[in-house]
């Protein structure tokens, strides 16, 4: 089978397409045969690290999708043929989804409906188990996403043209909140309003604070943030008492700086969320509203939905890295033939 390796740590180059055996299910495994391969700003900040200890080489690709052609002992055996996508494949394993067959635990399979195209479940993966999350953890919230849910309640969602930020507000609309997001540009704003935002506030040229506070004058409940370093301040000014900033990204350098006296009369919480160290439970939850989501229609993807995709082959992965690495803004996806 073709398949995407690293031997070592570094940019691209070090990603090297090679044939290997066609590997075969262990207990509790699936072997899924990938018909798409979705890339995460992880994937690549991985493959600048060294290899995880015991390894010599791995496949990268934390997400993907495709079908189930053998199961190993304990899987059911209907499970064969079953259309699936995949989360958290390569997390300290050795299998990702950058190849033809790749093998996960039978949970990191989940199906995928009939009307669901792969790009969308190779999309879904950290995004959406991210997202999830984010609008999850504020105090005396449902702790799940469904219709209603979120009835009432007012989401910020910084950088909703980003992957995260685009689940970030499909999930939230779909629960029934309110969403307004701050973008960095006329381009980024129209994608942003495609995913489902009611408002988007280009923070380059508008006053975010005055934009969003009018949006909400009491104040935004959850902040789905991307940049809490340089957001901080904003966050402050725009939350509502219990709110929360869930923020689950930042630059390799970035501090968080927070001015305690003026977070504490609103009781603010600041939440860290690092999809996989999510508890069991509430990993979960997410998988099962997700996939609800997913059945619903709820989550989409494509310029249509606010995520063009960018698609390459098996021997552009190098390119992928690169055109994630440079900030290219939608879902990169790798074509497996």
């Amino acid at each position: 089978m073709k398949s995407i390796i690293r031997t070592t740590a570094g940019g691209p180059e070090v990603l090297q397409l090679v044939e290997r055996p066609t590997p075969e299910p262990g207990p509790g495994e699936v072997r899924v045969r990938v018909h798409v391969s979705g890339l995460n700003p992880t994937d690549w900040r991985s493959r600048r690290r060294a290899l995880p200890s015991g390894m010599n080489e791995q496949v990268p690709h934390q997400d993907g999708a495709g079908v189930i052609d053998a199961v190993g002992p304990q899987v059911d055996p209907a499970r064969v043929g079953q259309r699936v996508w995949i989360w958290e494949a390569a997390r300290e394993r050795p299998w990702g989804t950058a190849q033809q067959y790749t093998l996960v635990p039978d949970r990191n399979a989940v199906a995928l409906p009939d009307h669901a195209p792969f790009e969308l479940g190779a999309a879904l993966g950290i995004p959406a188990l991210t997202g999830h999350r984010a609008l999850t953890v504020h105090d005396g919230g449902p702790g799940r996403i469904a219709p209603g849910t979120l009835r009432g309640a007012t989401v910020l969602v910084a950088g909703g043209a980003g992957a995260v930020g685009n689940a970030a507000i499909q999930l939230a609309r779909w629960a029934g909140a309110r969403v307004i997001t701050t973008v960095s540009g006329p381009a980024k704003a129209t994608l942003a309003l495609a995913a489902g935002a009611h408002r988007a506030v280009d923070y380059r040229t508008q006053d975010a604070a005055a934009e969003i506070l009018a949006f909400a004058p009491g104040g935004v409940d959850i902040i789905v943030e991307v940049a809490p370093g340089a957001n901080a301040a904003l966050d402050i000014t725009v939350a509502a008492p219990d709110a929360v900033v869930a923020y689950y990204s930042g630059g390799e350098d970035e501090q968080l700086s927070i001015p305690v006296l003026y977070s504490l009369p609103t009781n603010l919480r600041w939440q860290s969320v690092f999809v996989y160290t999510v508890p069991p439970a509430a990993k979960q939850q997410a998988l099962t509203d997700v996939t609800a989501a997913v059945d619903a229609g709820a989550l989409r993807v494509g310029e249509k939905a606010g995520l063009p995709l960018h698609r390459f082959t098996m021997e552009r992965t190098a390119e992928a890295h690169a055109a994630l690495e440079q900030g290219v803004i939608g879902k990169v996806l790798l074509a497996i033939p």
